[in-house]
């Protein structure tokens, strides 16, 4: 019987699900593909009658980029309401509680298909990584359900010997054909634009806990470079020197008949399911550890299941296979989320099962490097694309610090060197009018795209066109050491350009952050939000930030809540947070 399972992916978590879910599929019985919305006709979706959706929602409660069209084309007043009358479907959703727009993407999609005529096999999922297993707190019960929810109905019955359903078939090539070193430097669908680095400098101060770097790009191919405020950089990252030697060493160490000048060819094991762009053509284990390999990742469910299955050493398997069951998570947190364990940590643990690894398992196993998007920190009228970055470095229980793989890829980088990036609009809409208020929020580097808008507003100026007020509240640790875009602020400050309030929050006894200034301006904020209909942007990190700030214009606004939601609703509110 066919079964569909269908995902949006922006980071390759709702990805992992589905394929998960997918090789659960083929021991009920079923057959059929999993796909990302964009490699799916959607137009085909009247003919399923049986389709797994797994969607994650991104930004401002917005869905994945492999999502867009689809759900597009779903939204189409066109479509009958009768159109999906001979579908059953289940939804599960990946979000994060701290946004405001928790899981959106996942229950609008519900929502509609049920429109459309669609039936629902199961209640909606809806994963939340505030969850103390993360998404898996969720998931793994969700998918059972599933499960007995269809086998209850279709009289079906799961294979008692777990079927060792691989993806793709690995063929080592005796004779090394041409490889193809810069088209693995972007795997993505669409294709990159040039850049060329003409500047990467430290913007905090050399004593300051956190490295945060201005990279000045500008564009180097044959075509115009344009973008418009809030618009993001999509950046491929490679691992670094050192991370591909120590995992030959790792391969090299327990004799493994393979190495970095192995050639491989990689095709699909099923004749409908698609390659990733990553292995179309042939490419050597040296360039899947450099660019197409997340050696920095922590290892999922997945990668525990496939090492364990030649593992010989009794203990080691048994370790594994319980940190792939419901009743290991608890284990398998303490183990590798909390401490941030990489996937080559954990070989290096697991000696006896690595030094059982076939090729083919090598490949089913390691997860693909994803693209990571930035926002662009400048108008296109200032003559270079800027992005700040925060290098991501910190410590946990494990020995050697954790580090962002495209971060400290960026930080390294020299001046000169040309990179291969994709600028794609962001989450935040602007009003029309270039005479409406803007209300910006950003402590840290949530700053950077209010640099960009900000640009862009003054270049309307000055150019004869008429524009609204700009306050910013921009929060920071220190004014001599994280004070991003300072001389920016303080001369449109001089100039009477912007309204700029700045919460240093550790230069007083006392710590002041962006929501108490909000608070101390309240009344002139409400007055430029309920008079002259003002747009409000918050950006930064998801934490605490955001729910403080919302109840800090609650609070200016006579704590009317309902205003703010109904602020949310009309686009007059937006959040731009991470992780």
């Amino acid at each position: 019987m066919r079964i569909l399972v269908l995902y949006g992916s922006q980071t390759g978590t709702a990805q992992d699900v589905a394929e998960q879910i997918w090789r659960e599929s083929r021991q009920w019985g079923f057959q059929g593909p999993v796909l990302s919305l964009d490699n799916y006709d959607i137009q085909q979706l009247v003919e399923e009658r049986l389709v797994i959706f797994v969607v994650a929602t991104t930004g401002d409660g917005t869905e994945p980029d492999n999502m867009k069209q689809a759900w597009r084309f779903l939204l189409k007043r066109s479509l009958p309401s009768n159109s999906l009358v001979g579908l059953q479907f289940a939804c599960l959703g990946l979000g994060d509680s701290s946004y405001s727009k928790f899981n959106y993407a996942a229950k609008k999609l519900h929502k509609r298909l049920l429109n459309l005529g669609a039936t629902s096999l199961c209640p909606l999922g809806l994963c939340d990584d505030q969850h103390d297993y993360g998404h898996l707190g969720i998931s793994l019960a969700w998918t059972a359900a599933l499960w007995e929810s269809l086998s209850g109905t279709l009289a079906l019955r799961k294979e008692t010997k777990p079927l060792d359903v691989k993806m793709w078939n690995v063929h080592v090539l005796e004779q090394s054909p041409s490889l193809d070193e810069q088209r693995l430097q972007w795997t993505q669908k669409q294709p990159p634009q040039l850049f060329k680095l003409k500047e990467n400098a430290r913007t905090t101060a050399a004593d300051h806990f956190q490295d945060v770097h201005l990279l000045r790009l500008e564009g180097n191919g044959s075509e115009m470079t344009t973008w418009q405020p809030g618009d993001v950089l999509d950046m491929q990252p490679q691992n670094s020197a050192q991370k591909v030697q120590e995992f030959f060493e790792l391969l090299a160490e327990h004799q493994l008949p393979f190495g970095a000048s192995t050639v491989v060819e990689v095709t699909s094991a099923h004749a409908d399911l698609p390659l990733p762009l990553a292995y179309t053509t042939p490419l050597s284990l040296d360039q899947a550890a450099r660019y197409i390999w997340d050696l920095t990742a922590k290892p999922r469910q997945r990668f525990l299941e496939v090492l364990a299955q030649n593992c010989e050493d009794e203990l080691e398997r048994e370790k594994l296979l319980e940190f792939c069951t419901a009743e290991g998570l608890d284990d398998l947190i303490s183990y590798v989320n909390r401490p941030r364990r990489t996937l080559l940590e954990l070989l290096q643990d697991f000696r006896h099962a690595t030094s059982k690894l076939t090729l083919s398992q090598l490949f089913e196993m390691m997860p693909l490097i994803q693209a990571r998007s930035f926002s662009i920190a400048s108008d296109i009228s200032a003559g270079t694309l800027d992005l700040l970055v925060a290098v991501v470095n910190y410590k946990t229980i494990m020995h050697t610090p954790r580090l962002g793989l495209c971060s400290n890829w960026l930080k390294q980088l020299p001046s000169g060197v040309e990179l291969r990036a994709l600028i794609k609009p962001g989450t935040m809409s602007w009003p029309k009018d270039p005479l409406t208020p803007l209300i910006m929020i950003g402590p840290g580097t949530g700053i950077a795209p209010f640099r960009s808008i900000i640009q862009h507003r003054l270049q309307l100026q000055q150019t004869g066109v008429s524009i609204g007020p700009i306050v910013v509240f921009f929060g920071c640790r220190n004014r001599h050491k994280d004070y991003h875009f300072a001389a920016d602020f303080e001369a449109w400050q001089a100039n009477q350009q912007v309204e700029v309030h700045v919460a240093f929050s550790r230069d007083q006894d006392h710590k002041v952050y962006v929501q108490h200034l909000i608070k101390e301006c309240g009344s002139q904020l409400a007055k430029l939000i309920r008079e002259q209909q003002a747009y409000v942007y918050v950006a930064g990190s998801s934490n605490n930030m955001p729910k403080a700030v919302r109840e800090a214009f609650i609070e200016a606004l006579d704590n009317d809540a309902n205003y703010v939601d109904q602020m949310i609703k009309q686009r007059r509110y937006q959040e731009e947070t991470w992780a």
